[in-house]
């Protein structure tokens, strides 16, 4: 754009343009100029561009909450190392349990449990509650109507060996009682079971 034919060589050096032998000129401030502006685009670019990678090292970069299976095979969820696996119901206790305490963070803790994830949630029989998903199944009345232990609401397996099948009587415990509790002079069955059938332990 800055270079012309012969024809044009009277015309541009009245305009201040510099002509060279055989007809052509160069517009050398135009080029310069365009130059200076590149570089400055391009430095402008560069300057974006160390910010952003500065931030992103600061800040970490957004990542969404990944499930994972804990050691005694529970619903857990995955801290932001990728390595450490913490129950559901560790989240938002108010406790910082991973390494870097992401299990606390703001936008998980700020209402919950509408900003938790769906896998750390479980609904009991009365949907307006609620108990970590971690808690279901555990032999515990966490929901209050056992509808966490007991089906339709939730298909539980049988009790395992550490447990005794039966009806209690306390609302601590819905179909099954820890045999801890066997034979303990106390009665814990709403028939008994837990005295005189329930083998100690």
């Amino acid at each position: 754009l800055c270079s012309f034919g012969q024809g044009d060589v009277t015309h541009n050096a009245a305009a201040g343009t510099k002509a060279r032998p055989g007809g052509k000129a160069t517009c050398g401030p135009c080029c310069s100029r365009r130059g200076a502006c590149l570089s400055a685009f391009l430095l402008f670019l560069m300057a974006m561009l160390a910010a952003l990678i500065t931030l992103v090292t600061i800040v970490g970069l957004p990542s969404r909450a990944q499930a994972c299976v804990t050691l005694t095979n529970r619903t857990g969820f995955l801290c932001g190392d990728r390595r450490s696996c913490i129950s559901a119901s560790q989240v938002c206790d108010g406790l910082r349990t991973c390494p870097h305490g992401d299990d606390e963070d703001e936008s998980l803790c700020r209402d919950v449990p509408q900003n938790l994830p769906s896998f750390l949630v479980a609904r009991c029989g009365d949907l307006a509650s609620w108990i970590y998903s971690d808690q279901k199944c555990d032999g515990i009345n966490n929901c209050g109507d056992c509808s966490d232990e007991l089906s339709p609401v939730t298909a539980c397996p049988p009790c395992d060996a550490g447990w005794w099948r039966c009806s209690p009587t306390f609302f601590k415990y819905c179909s099954c009682i820890p045999r801890t509790l066997c034979q303990d002079h106390v009665q814990h069955c709403s028939d008994w079971s837990d005295e005189y059938s329930c083998p100690r332990p």
